[in-house]
């Protein structure tokens, strides 16, 4: 069960699962490839799925007057989901690409929804899980308010430099914000320190 052993890493890092539930758990788990430029969702459909990348990036943006906004990205052992779809059982507003070939565990909304009911330590951990999507979301919007450009860019290089390497310039301006010029100022600077 190599492929199971970083979502339970993760997963043991928020609150470790006796070996029963993680037996549950990981019985509804599906193993999924995605090749890089394929979605996970597009907007207008229903998130059904949260997904684990065992490999892998993305993306997640939409689309206002045909301009793509990058609103975040996830790379490998990150969770991703459309949440706001995928709790509200509404239509996602968001598209969700993969930027690289990936690697995904998934748990479907409906086998998500039983586990929570069977097991109370799972659902202490979708409620941790809940917190912490919002605690990083807030950290994102307090970043984007007080942080330069300089210093987003290098958390996010921190994070997966070789990805962050390869991405396009485009799709990094309009995350962190700023025009395609700036960036590859930035980009310039920071590679002579």
């Amino acid at each position: 069960m190599d492929e199971f052993s970083a979502i339970r890493e993760t997963y043991s890092r928020i609150m470790p699962l006796p070996d029963d539930e993680w037996q549950d758990f990981a019985g509804r788990l599906t193993l999924k490839h995605f090749d890089k430029g394929d979605f996970l969702i597009r907007e207008g459909q229903v998130e059904s799925h949260i997904y684990f990348l065992n490999e892998g990036a993305t993306r997640n943006y939409f689309i206002k007057d045909g301009k793509e906004f990058t609103v975040d990205f996830h790379f490998k052992g990150d969770f991703v989901t459309a949440y706001y779809s995928f709790i509200s059982r509404e239509p996602s507003q968001i598209y969700i690409e993969l930027l690289a070939d990936a690697e995904t565990l998934s748990i479907d909304h409906t086998s998500l929804q039983e586990f929570y009911r069977n097991n109370h330590n799972g659902e202490r951990i979708g409620r941790l899980m809940a917190e912490h999507q919002y605690m990083k979301r807030l950290k994102r919007e307090m970043d984007f308010l007080s942080l330069t450009a300089e210093a987003r860019y290098g958390e996010l290089l921190a994070k997966s430099p070789q990805l962050i390497s390869t991405l396009s310039v485009k799709h990094l301006s309009s995350y962190l914000g700023i025009q395609p010029e700036s960036l590859s100022r930035i980009r310039k600077a920071q590679s002579r320190n």
